[in-house]
């Protein structure tokens, strides 16, 4: 008897770190990365939603390594500002992340946000797989239905993303005062309750 069991013994002590695994990745974080004009008031939204552990504001969609704030703000490295989400997909799904995107841009602007203008504030959404790619591509059409008019947000590859400087990290929470005076004199409120009414902002930043 103790021949028998010894190969289940051995068999199923080998399985178990490929359970574990297999476990441990599917509670991984994922990430989500948008551009939505400034990535302070991206970064705002989406660390309101239940799901979301992290946001980061950087810089993606562009070939220069590094880039820095002033070389991306002149239009100089062909990047967009964007906001990196780190969540968890247990908690809350990429489509929900894609509504809180959409309700916090202007979706017929074209090469600006509100009142940022040029190509480094278009709005763009930066899908790492299929089903992000589908997803976006999805509710792209779906909106461009409801509106009767084109999208002009973009919907491309990820490549690199670069974290931006420090100071620009959850600059809403560090600088709430200054924060709001440009988001204020920015126009954005105003604008998003124009295009979305009462679903403006939701379910991130209202």
């Amino acid at each position: 008897m103790r021949k028998l069991l010894l190969p289940f013994t051995l068999t199923l002590a080998a399985s178990l770190p490929a359970l574990a695994q297999s476990d441990s990745a599917q509670a991984e974080d994922a990430t989500a990365v948008f551009a939505g004009g400034c990535f302070w008031c991206m970064e705002e939204a989406y660390d309101e939603i239940e799901g979301v552990k992290a946001t980061t504001s950087g810089y993606i969609g562009g070939e220069k390594s590094n880039p820095s704030y002033q070389q991306v703000s002149r239009g100089e490295t062909q990047h967009v500002e964007a906001v990196e989400v780190e969540y968890d997909p247990q908690a809350v799904d990429y489509a929900t992340l894609l509504q809180a995107f959409w309700h916090n841009i202007d979706p017929f602007a074209e090469n600006r946000q509100f009142c940022d203008s040029g190509p480094q504030y278009r709005s763009a959404i930066f899908y790492q797989n299929d089903e992000q790619k589908n997803l976006a591509e999805k509710t792209k059409k779906e909106l461009e239905a409801r509106f009767g008019q084109p999208i002009a947000t973009q919907i491309i590859p990820a490549n690199q993303f670069w974290e931006a400087e420090g100071y620009h990290q959850d600059y809403y929470k560090k600088n709430p005062i200054r924060y709001r005076f440009y988001k204020a004199g920015c126009g954005r409120t105003d604008r998003l309750k124009e295009v979305w009414g009462d679903q403006a902002g939701l379910p991130g930043s209202k």
